[in-house]
């Protein structure tokens, strides 16, 4: 038996704003046009959502903007074409996208919601913008490290060994731990459209079955591969790569910039794809941020994170 269907909920407009490099960023406004503003940062990088974020983040009275970062979803152009530039695909482009596209929607301060990779950007952006951010909600915290990065992809493989074991076999031309992700962003750039394909499903298979274990649907990483899934591969390994231009530790150092920003991070504490240690060093490092840990979820969204998030986007209203 099935539950009652749902109507989708619809954005009120889209767009595509030219950020320059030759990039167009889709955006789009959902929810409650005169409610506070809240801006939702998705992960990956480069997994793009929509109409799911959308449902979750209207029903609390905000006015919601989702955009799509550069490279992925309804952004142009894509990350899947090898003859995309992703020199001008960085963690500070991304941030002054945000900025332009908050003046652009004429909005003072919002809400800035991000999970995964997205907290990641959140951090960044509003520790570059304080005066911009009204309150943040975090979930599955993450602040790419590298040292976050070699556990993902390197240190996993304790627990992941056929996985690990597979993952590297895709490229093996990396003789060593640090050479993993580059000759995957190598291979995924490969004019030959069968070699980005195989790259992408050996990248996914790694990133489904580090998520396998957790209940609920399955992995985003699980279902068929396309162009979305290509791009997506391009931009993470692009990113992690080059340890997100981030110099290391500096979002949990320069926390201090967040104060008087109230924030709540949301982590579950079987979060295998990025341990609980990050959000708990954030929360200790943010003067005005509450760590709300959920025993029995991991690092994808479960009726308890959603219930979390829904308490947090009331109390920012």
């Amino acid at each position: 038996m099935t539950g009652p269907r749902r109507e989708p909920v619809l954005p009120d407009e889209t767009g595509m704003l030219d950020v320059g490099d030759g990039n167009l960023v889709y955006w789009e406004t959902s929810g409650d046009p005169d409610g506070p503003p809240l801006v939702w940062v998705h992960g990956g990088p480069g997994m793009a959502t929509g109409m799911r974020w959308r449902r979750k983040l209207s029903a609390h009275g905000h006015r919601v903007v989702i955009f799509h970062q550069r490279g992925c979803g309804h952004s142009t152009p894509s990350a899947a074409d090898p003859a995309t530039d992703m020199s001008v695909n960085t963690t500070a482009h991304l941030i002054a996208d945000m900025e332009e596209l908050r003046a652009f929607l004429g909005i003072q301060q919002w809400v800035v919601v991000g999970g995964s990779w997205g907290s990641t950007l959140a951090l960044a952006y509003a520790q570059a913008h304080p005066d911009r951010v009204r309150a943040m909600v975090l979930l599955a915290v993450t602040t790419t490290r590298r040292r976050e990065i070699d556990w993902l992809y390197s240190g996993l493989a304790r627990i992941f060994p056929e996985a690990a074991e597979r993952f590297r076999a895709a490229v093996p031309e990396a003789t060593r731990d640090d050479e993993v992700l580059a000759a995957y962003a190598r291979r995924v750039s490969d004019v030959d459209p069968q070699v980005r394909l195989a790259a992408t499903r050996a990248w996914c298979a790694w990133e489904d079955a580090v998520l396998a274990h957790e209940a609920g649907p399955p992995s985003p990483f699980s279902g068929e591969v396309g162009e979305q899934e290509v791009a997506l591969v391009r931009i993470c390994s692009h990113y992690f790569s080059h340890g997100a231009w981030l110099p290391e530790g500096v979002l949990i150092r320069e926390a201090g910039r967040l104060a008087g920003i109230p924030g709540v991070l949301v982590h579950g504490r079987m979060d295998l794809a990025g341990p609980l240690e990050t959000a708990w060093e954030l929360a200790k490092a943010w003067p005005d941020a509450e760590l709300v840990v959920l025993e029995g979820s991991g690092h994808q969204s479960t009726a308890a994170s959603n219930a979390e998030l829904s308490k947090a986007l009331l109390r920012f209203r």
